[in-house]
């Protein structure tokens, strides 16, 4: 369906045209319509599906110009990058109507967003918590919203934005229409809807938790200390070949590579700098600043490689990207098609390989379990055989390695009294580490007696210091 049989006013068709687009997606061919009759909505769609423009055009096309301008539309994000990509598609498609637009987002100074809030807005994209915070300052007022959408209902729910979510709803006027996405629906963000939206129209257009039929997936199994020269391997063929190096550079191959922890991605980032691959990193730590620049020269082809954490896993809208690398499974399966749903987008295919190690198997048993079916197995000089798992064979956030080098709640013991305390026999057989918890327990002062059940009573520290001063 092309955008125009949708009634949409020749300025935005324009914008949209310039912007490359002619024919609309499902989740906009059946969301549109909707949003412009007035209803209240819930759209569930995969990532790359073309949500954002399924309600920046309806709402852009239904705002009037007003010569003192006031906040009628409010969208809410979870992240910095997702609220930003969604500010630059509300400015493309309005570039030739005149509403103002703002974004709001928190790790950047507020100078300049209250300098845009006090020239007046129309529209506001923002992140919930700066936007509380400049709305308790005095600088925004929701009283005449007309429009509020939530976007990735379900990421908002994982960072625990719901009572944020609620302050805000409770500022708005009853009478505002809401649209609600989400990329899953798990128990809590239909209760979210049920609690917020009125009669709504749920749309879905394909299978929940599915990963784009445009996205080629691949699985190597291998050792953990062959990641690094699998991943390196490939990307000196495919990326920093001189073929590829000789095109223009929005034409380039490029690749994200998804890593578990922030620390891991700084690492990898050099690895593959000292192996001469041009590549940036972006996580949490980094600044709005180094995030924004990170991504800037990635679109730009400046670079072809992204090492990134979840945090880049949604809301990151590459045009073109090639390849994605899973260099570590993601804890939470749900990251896995977000992840891969970075490529394969607005029509464009893509190849998503995982890197999947012994360690990981419970990570991936749950992935496949989420999007039903088995990754294809693909082999290289340093696969491995390893048999998928039947059952997660470990739970991820038990094994982890804590802050004092422990193993989680493996090397956990509980005395008598019931408290928990560590002990550093994890590595003797059982029965050496059984012998030595008895005789650890049997020289415990002050416990209790089995033979006359007494108990000998323990003597407070403060007691024990009154009774020293006393002597001096």
């Amino acid at each position: 369906m092309k955008f125009k049989e949708f009634g949409i006013k020749k300025d935005i068709l324009n914008a949209i045209r310039k912007a490359g687009y002619e024919e609309a997606t499902p989740i906009q061919e059946k969301s549109i319509p909707v949003i412009m009759e007035g209803h209240d909505m819930i759209g569930l769609a995969q990532t790359g599906t073309g949500k954002t423009a399924a309600f920046a055009l309806p709402i852009l096309n239904s705002i009037e110009y007003r010569k003192k301008p006031r906040v009628r539309a409010l969208i809410l994000a979870p992240t910095r990058e997702l609220a930003i990509q969604t500010f630059e598609n509300f400015k493309k498609y309005g570039r030739y109507i005149d509403l103002r637009t703002v974004c709001l987002y928190g790790g950047a100074k507020k100078g300049n967003q209250i300098s845009h809030l006090k020239r007046g807005a129309d529209i506001i994209i923002a992140t919930p918590g700066r936007l509380l915070d400049l709305q308790n300052e005095g600088f925004v007022k929701l009283d005449q919203v007309e429009y509020f959408v939530l976007d990735e209902a379900d990421r908002m729910l994982d960072m625990g934005f719901i009572p944020d979510i609620r302050n805000i709803n409770a500022m708005l006027p009853e009478n505002r229409q809401m649209i609600m996405f989400s990329a899953t629906m798990e128990r809590a963000v239909e209760n979210l809807a049920m609690e917020m939206l009125t009669n709504p129209v749920r749309i879905q257009v394909a299978a929940q938790n599915n990963a784009a039929d445009t996205v080629d997936q691949k699985l190597i199994f291998t050792e953990g200390a062959n990641k690094d020269i699998i991943l390196t391997t490939f990307l000196k063929k495919e990326i920093n070949s001189e073929e590829n190096r000789a095109l223009p550079r929005k034409e380039r191959k490029n690749a994200i590579v998804f890593t578990r922890t922030k620390r891991g991605a700084d690492r990898l980032n050099k690895a593959l700098k000292q192996h001469g691959l041009m590549s940036v990193a972006i996580h949490g730590d980094k600044s709005q600043g180094q995030r924004k620049d990170a991504l800037d020269r990635f679109r730009s082809g400046q670079v072809s490689i992204l090492v990134a954490t979840d945090v880049a896993a949604r809301g990151l809208d590459i045009p073109k990207l090639n390849y994605v690398f899973n260099y570590d499974l993601p804890e939470e399966s749900d990251n896995y098609v977000h992840r891969i749903g970075r490529t394969g987008r607005a029509g464009e295919s893509g190849v998503a390989y995982t890197l999947c190690c012994e360690d990981e198997l419970g990570l991936l048993y749950e992935i496949e379990k989420l999007i039903g079916k088995e990754i294809p197995e693909t082999e290289t000089k340093w696969s491995i055989s390893l048999e998928r798992k039947k059952k997660p064979s470990f739970d991820p956030h038990k094994n982890r390695r804590g802050r004092g080098g422990y193993k989680g709640n493996n090397n956990r013991r509980n005395n008598k009294d019931g408290k928990a305390r560590h002990s550093h026999d994890s590595r003797k057989p059982h029965k050496e580490r059984k012998n030595f918890k008895k005789e650890e327990q049997s020289n415990q002062k002050f416990t209790k007696n089995k033979n006359n059940g007494n108990k000998k009573p323990a003597i407070k520290f403060s007691r024990k210091l009154n009774e020293r001063k006393q002597n001096l």
